[in-house]
């Protein structure tokens, strides 16, 4: 059977359940707290592992930066047998009371790229699945975290150049943060018909990171996305038990 042209994978190698950071060192990182991982290819930024956690098996994929190659990863991993798409990454902040360190579940995205206008009219919105949202949710309140839900933007651009980015309304409006691959995963899933969601490390305020004020290597930062992971995991654990609990009382 033939590998899929980008991840490597060929269908049938992942689990139901995988994590999407965009990191390849955060993929590396995720798949140490795994039993039994097992290395399943490396492509460019694409570094893919899968091994189990509390009994559940999991695959691990880097996407990348940007919303083409999350939504490019987003339909190979589906070929390749995921049903569970969450997003394990990082985002700046766009309100005050969201600060470094925090974690934000995102309930949807600003589809504020280049990517989904070409997958679905701009009408269509970027939601998460909502039983992820709420298994993220909940593995987070069982933890010591701060943590926020509400909407991200996914942009494309990072720095400023000369024409203003345009984040400041979407601040306004009550946006909790911006990244970069959440709306092409959440649309991606969508048209595929599987679900999705996301868990996000609050790195920088990136009202000031525009403009170049910004360092994520920073411990507050590193923490954060610790406990991003123990919450991915976590709500992994929760969505299989429903689906479990589903299935019995079908039977």
């Amino acid at each position: 059977m033939a590998r899929l042209p980008t991840i490597l994978l060929k269908p049938g190698d992942l689990p139901p359940y995988v994590l999407l950071p965009g990191d390849p060192a955060r993929a590396a990182r995720i798949a140490e707290r795994l039993e039994g991982t097992k290395e399943l290819a490396k492509n460019r930024e694409f570094h893919s592992y899968c091994g189990s956690y509390r009994g559940v098996e999991i695959g691990v994929i880097s996407t990348g930066v940007g919303a083409p190659g999350a939504a490019i990863c987003a339909e190979e991993s589906i070929k390749a047998g995921a049903r569970v798409l969450i997003r394990v990454g990082t985002a700046g902040s766009l309100q005050d009371s969201v600060v470094d360190g925090d974690l934000v579940v995102a309930l949807g995205a600003v589809r504020y790229e280049g990517t989904t206008p070409q997958l679905l009219p701009i009408q269509y919105p970027a939601l998460a699945d909502p039983d992820v949202v709420g298994a993220l949710w909940n593995a987070a309140q069982t933890m010591d975290v701060r943590v926020h839900r509400g909407v991200v933007v996914t942009s494309d651009a990072f720095y400023q150049g000369v024409l203003d980015l345009g984040i400041e309304p979407l601040s306004r409006a009550g946006a909790m943060a911006v990244e970069m691959e959440c709306a092409a995963l959440f649309c991606v899933a969508a048209l595929r018909l599987v679900r999705a969601g996301a868990i996000l490390a609050i790195d920088g305020d990136s009202r000031s990171a525009a403009a170049g004020v910004y360092n994520p290597n920073r411990d507050v930062v590193g923490n954060a996305v610790s406990q991003e992971i123990d919450c991915a995991l976590a709500g992994i654990v929760r969505l299989h038990a429903e689906e479990f609990e589903k299935q019995q009382r079908k039977s």
